[in-house]
């Protein structure tokens, strides 16, 4: 089976890579994928596979192996483009102003699609049903997939897998992670109002900006205060944005923080949501003005079951060999699959995609982000290769 996948991928690659490109070059940001959505559907009716719509720009695909109804084994990618403008010359560049696949779910989605269409062909072969999910607006809260579970998507689904470019693996080798693997993300939107003036009329204004000031650092040292023994499990606060729309002797009414929190552990989320507001109103009391709060809650922690992880850690091996399959440490950006993983068995691995040689170097979410396309083979023949099931479900 491993060689029939092997060989099937290859014949595929260039193909992949074809599909790759196009996505690449008519991105859409989260939830106006109107022309990945699209062309999907035009990809899975050619084949013959049958999909149905789920939520305006996902899409879910099913294939039937022998006795269907005995699992259900579900495969992700995300489809969704970044508000970053395209660096890189090359070309299938991105056609779209000031919109770019940079962080490779033009891949994710490529290489599901070769992965579907090389199932299809094995689907003599093995037990259970296998759904494709093409899922929407991984990049934007609340997140496609808790839009896919509100539809349905995880009905009779026993396990869901993903996988995701990591260019800090080089092309040929994956990561995998057990437990919890990913951080929730929490975004922080503090308001600081009191009397704004002149500087100078110290008995007719607030300290708004020192108040802000203050408290941005009395919140940023939460960090160190809960990091100080060594733990399993670290958090992150951190603020991107501090507006004190004044100038040099007028104090502004309003002051405005912007940042992010992100911990693995739901007892320490909610320890620093309170201590937020807690230090807010302690420092707002202190300056005589006013502090609103409002953290938006984003997505969980991303839990990779244990079980299932080392099922496919075993599994990555015999399709790989053992030195191609690493072990890598928890990572503090998020993902919207953490939705999945709280709702059935999920597991998310990632799929090396740098090349030195190559030049191909650039991290996610920057303007110049590529991969090695060498990568689409390999992804897709081994997302093939774990849906159909040779590992253990319990």
């Amino acid at each position: 089976m491993i060689n029939k996948i092997k060989s099937l991928a290859k014949e595929m690659k260039n193909d992949v890579v074809d599909i790759r490109r196009h996505i690449h070059q008519f991105p859409g940001l989260s939830f106006e994928e109107y022309e990945t959505a699209a062309y999907i559907h035009s990809l899975l009716t050619s084949w013959n596979i049958e999909y149905k719509s789920l939520t305006e720009t996902g899409v879910v695909a099913t294939i039937k192996g022998r006795n269907p109804e005995s699992k259900t084994i579900a495969l992700r990618a995300d489809i969704d483009a970044l508000p970053i403008q395209e660096k890189n010359e090359c070309t299938y560049k991105s056609a779209v102003d000031g919109v770019m696949h940079a962080c490779g779910h033009d891949a994710h989605t490529a290489m599901l699609l070769g992965a579907a269409k090389i199932i299809d062909q094995l689907k003599d072969e093995f037990e259970g049903t296998i759904k494709l999910i093409f899922q929407p607006g991984e990049e934007k809260l609340p997140g496609g997939a808790s839009l896919m579970i509100e539809n349905g998507v995880l009905k009779d689904v026993d396990a869901i897998i993903a996988q995701h470019v990591y260019p800090d693996l080089p092309c040929g080798e994956v990561g995998f992670h057990a437990g919890e693997f990913m951080a929730s993300c929490d975004e922080i939107n503090i308001t600081i109002k009191g009397k704004g003036g002149h500087a100078a009329k110290i008995n007719e204004r607030s300290n708004t900006t020192v108040a802000a000031a203050k408290l941005l650092c009395a919140i940023s040292e939460l960090s160190s205060e809960f990091n100080k023994e060594e733990r399993k499990n670290p958090i992150i606060i951190a603020f991107g944005s501090f507006i004190a729309d004044g100038t040099y002797n007028v104090i502004p009414n309003e002051v405005t923080l912007k940042g992010t929190m992100r911990t693995f552990n739901e007892g320490d989320r909610k320890n620093i949501k309170n201590k937020i507001n807690e230090l807010s109103s302690e420092i707002a009391l202190d300056f005589n003005v006013d502090a609103d709060v409002f953290i938006e809650e984003g997505y969980p922690v991303l839990i990779n079951n244990v079980g299932l992880t080392e099922s496919l850690r075993n599994s990555a091996k015999s399709f790989l060999g053992d030195n191609n399959v690493k072990e890598i440490p928890q990572l503090m950006t998020a993902e919207d699959f953490a939705w999945y993983s709280h709702k059935t068995k999920a597991c998310m691995f990632r799929i090396g995609t740098s090349n030195v040689e190559k030049g191909i170097v650039s991290k996610q979410h920057t303007p110049t982000f590529d991969i090695d396309e060498d990568a689409l083979e390999i992804g897709m023949g081994l997302m093939a290769w774990l849906a159909v099931g040779y590992w253990p479900l319990s």
